[in-house]
C-alpha cells in the first residue's frame, strides 16, 4: 500500500469559506472515488506541538497498490476526467504546502 500525503491550508483567510466548500466539501470525497483509492482522510490541526506551526490540514489518500507509479497514473487519469457526478472545479482556494508519496517503513502498536 502507498499513501499520498498532502499538507494544505486555505490560500489565505479570505479563501477559507471557498476552501471549506470545495476542498473539504467536494475534492476529498471526489478523489476517494479514484480507481485504487481505499480511503481518503483529512486531519485538522487542533494544537501545534512545536514552536513552528504546522499546516492546518493533513490529507492522506491510501491506495491499494504498492507501486507509486501505478497509483500516480490512476489518480492522474481520474483527475483529468471531469466525468465524476458532482465534481466541482478547483476554485483557487487551496494552498499546497507540500505533498509526497509514502510507503510504511515501520509500524508499532500496543494492541
Amino acid at each position: 500500500m502507498v499513501k499520498l500525503i498532502g499538507l494544505v491550508e486555505p490560500k489565505d483567510e479570505a479563501s477559507r469559506k471557498a476552501f471549506e466548500e470545495w476542498y473539504l466539501g467536494n475534492h476529498i470525497e471526489d478523489v476517494s472515488h479514484a480507481p485504487g483509492v481505499l480511503r481518503a482522510t483529512v486531519h485538522r490541526l487542533e494544537k501545534p506541538f512545536m514552536k513552528t506551526a504546522p499546516p492546518q490540514y493533513i490529507t492522506i489518500y491510501e491506495f491499494e497498490t504498492g507501486e507509486v507509479r501505478d497509483a500516480a497514473t490512476a489518480l492522474g487519469e481520474y483527475l483529468n476526467n471531469p466525468g465524476w457526478p458532482g465534481r466541482k472545479p478547483d476554485n483557487g482556494s487551496l494552498k499546497i504546502i507540500s505533498a509526497g508519496w509514502y510507503r510504511v517503513d515501520r509500524s508499532f502498536s500496543s494492541v
